[in-house]
């Protein structure tokens, strides 16, 4: 797998664990949307907590990207939907223990109406290995 960051003074710098843009070959994964479902009881974790929540939703990321025979560092491209944008920087802290800002992925943070099971955070991914 080869992953080059990309990036440009032509375009603002990123504010946070991201990148502009990634190149990467190699076979592609692409992880569905997690919400902060606990794995064994089915139940939301940290409801009304968007920290907890989203330590879930990175958990079950993780678990599904080792599932593929990928790392965290091997994510290119990232999605958070936030129910709630004021909830950014408590999301981001969280996010940030899992991304280095040298290296991290693309991302695209957007507010939404509403997620499943009413869940404040939900996180969608896509990762490149090796072939």
């Amino acid at each position: 797998m080869t992953r080059k960051i990309i990036r440009t003074d032509a375009a603002p710098a990123p504010v946070g664990p991201y990148n502009q843009a990634i190149a990467a070959s190699g076979q592609m994964i692409f992880v569905a949307g997690q919400i902060p479902l606990d794995p064994q009881s089915g139940e939301i974790i940290g409801t009304g907590d968007v920290t907890a929540q989203t330590k879930q939703v990175m958990a079950n990321l993780e678990a599904i990207l080792a599932a593929a025979g990928a790392k965290f560092q091997d994510v290119v491209k990232t999605t958070v939907f936030l129910k709630d944008m004021n909830d950014f920087a408590a999301m981001n802290a969280v996010y940030a223990q899992h991304f280095d800002e040298t290296n991290a992925p693309a991302r695209a943070c957007v507010q939404v109406s509403r997620l499943p099971k009413d869940v404040l955070v939900e996180i969608e991914c896509i990762a490149a290995i090796a072939t």
